[in-house]
C-alpha cells in the first residue's frame, strides 16, 4: 500500500536529505546548520572563525609581522566581528596589538601594504576616542599628502615601493585613507586616495572585462585556455577597497558616482563569473585552471556585493542570490574548530588551494562577508 505524506513530512524529508548531502561535502566541515540563513547562525559562526583566530594567535604566535598587511586585512574583519557581536574581546585583542606595535604602519612608510593597518587603527581611535591610536599614521598620512606620485606604474624598479602599483594596492593605500579622512574630519586624505585610485584604475582597470589586471606585468599575460589573466583575490581586493572608500565618501560629493558606476560594473561582472559551487576560483576567466573553489576572492566579492546591497547600490533581486551561494561556499569550508580552509597562500597570481589552506586574510574576508549579511538579516526580519 503507498502511503501519502503530508506536506509537512515530506518537506522534513528533503530538509533532512539536504542535511544528509552537505554533510558529505566533507567530513572536516563545519556543522550544516551553520549554513541556516538567520542571523543567529551567521554569527555563531562568524564567532568560531574569529575565536579560532585568536586561539590560533595564543598557541602559534603570529605567523606574520603583526603591522603587516596579512594582518591588516583580518584586523578589519575582527573589528566588525565586535560590532556584530558585542563581544569587545575582538577589539581588546586589536587594542593590544596597536599598543604593542605603538600603533605605528610597517617599516616600509610609503608601500600601501605596509600601511593597510592604519584603517583599523582609524576605526578603533573613531569608537575609542583615544588620540594616540591615530597619531604615528596620520603623521604619515600627512607626508603622503605632500607627494606628487607621478611615477609611471610599469612594474619595475621597485615601482611598488612608491606608488599604488598592482590592484591588491586599493585595498591597503586608499582605504587606509579614507578611514583617516572620515575619523579626523580631514577631506584631503580621501582627496588624495581618489586622485590616486583613478590613476592605478587608468592603468589597471580592462574596460571590456571590467576587471583589473594584478599589475603590469600581467597586461598581456594569458591563461591556457587563451584567455587574459585576472586573479580572483586581486579583483576581491579592489572591490572590497572600492566599497570601503565609498563607506567614507559624502553621498553628495560629486566624485561618488563615477565610483559608483565602477563599483556596478565590476559587481556585475564578477556576478557573471561565480561558478555552481557558490565561488570563484582562483583564475576568473579560466576557472579549470584550478577547478575548486577558493575562499579569499569569493570572501571579498560576498563582502562588496551584500555590501552593496546593504547601501542601496545593488539589486536585492539580482544579487541576494549571489551572495547566498557564496555564503553558503564559504561556510561549507569552515572545519569543525572554525579553521577556514582553501584560501590561496600569499601570491600574485592564480594558484592552488585545498581544505588545509589558510590565510589571516580570508578569515578577514570571511568576517567582513558575515558582517555584512548579519546586517541584512537583522534588518529584513532575521531570516531569508
Amino acid at each position: 500500500m503507498v502511503r501519502i505524506l503530508s506536506k509537512k513530512s515530506a518537506a522534513f524529508i528533503v530538509a533532512l536529505l539536504l542535511v544528509n548531502l552537505a554533510d558529505a561535502h566533507s567530513k572536516h566541515t563545519a556543522p550544516v546548520k551553520d549554513t541556516v540563513f538567520n542571523s543567529q547562525a551567521v554569527l555563531e559562526i562568524m564567532k568560531r572563525v574569529g575565536d579560532w583566530q585568536l586561539q590560533s594567535w595564543q598557541t602559534n604566535g603570529f605567523r606574520h609581522k603583526k603591522t603587516e598587511w596579512t594582518n591588516a586585512a583580518l584586523y578589519t574583519g575582527l573589528f566588525d566581528l565586535t560590532k556584530v557581536s558585542g563581544d569587545k574581546k575582538y577589539d581588546e585583542a586589536l587594542i593590544n596589538i596597536g599598543t604593542s606595535v605603538g600603533w605605528n604602519t610597517g617599516p616600509n612608510r610609503l608601500m600601501a601594504d605596509d600601511y593597510c593597518v592604519g584603517q583599523t587603527y582609524s576605526l578603533l581611535y573613531m569608537k575609542y576616542k583615544q588620540p594616540e591610536m591615530i597619531a604615528p599614521f596620520r603623521h604619515l598620512a600627512d607626508s603622503i599628502l605632500t607627494l606628487p606620485f607621478n611615477e609611471a606604474l610599469d612594474w619595475k624598479n621597485g615601482i611598488q615601493n612608491r606608488e599604488w602599483a598592482w590592484c591588491d594596492a586599493l585595498f591597503m593605500g586608499p582605504t587606509a585613507l579614507a578611514y583617516l579622512s572620515t575619523a579626523t574630519g580631514n577631506p584631503a586624505y580621501l582627496d588624495k586616495a581618489v586622485k590616486l585610485w583613478w590613476k592605478t584604475t587608468n592603468y589597471l582597470y580592462d574596460r571590456q572585462q571590467r576587471l583589473y589586471s594584478r599589475d603590469g606585468s600581467f597586461l598581456n599575460k594569458k591563461e591556457k585556455n587563451g584567455a587574459k589573466v585576472f586573479w580572483s583575490r586581486g579583483n576581491g581586493w579592489v572591490l572590497a577597497g572600492l566599497a570601503r572608500v565609498l563607506e567614507n565618501m559624502p553621498e553628495n560629493d560629486p566624485r561618488r558616482d563615477s565610483l559608483v558606476t565602477l563599483f556596478k560594473d565590476m559587481a556585475a561582472r564578477v556576478a557573471s563569473l561565480q561558478q555552481r559551487d557558490g565561488s570563484w576560483h582562483a583564475s576568473l576567466l579560466d576557472p579549470d585552471s584550478y577547478p575548486i573553489k577558493e575562499t579569499s576572492g569569493t570572501g571579498f566579492f560576498c563582502y562588496a556585493i551584500l555590501w552593496g546591497i546593504n547601501h542601496g547600490l545593488l539589486s536585492k533581486s539580482q544579487y541576494l542570490p549571489v551572495a547566498k551561494k557564496a555564503w553558503m561556499a564559504m561556510v561549507t569550508s569552515v572545519q569543525a574548530d572554525g579553521m577556514l580552509g582553501y584560501v590561496q597562500p600569499i601570491g600574485a597570481s592564480p594558484d592552488k588551494v585545498n581544505e588545509q589552506s589558510n590565510e589571516v586574510y580570508g578569515t578577514g574576508a570571511f568576517l567582513l562577508a558575515g558582517a555584512q549579511l548579519y546586517q541584512y538579516l537583522e534588518n529584513h526580519h532575521r531570516k531569508l
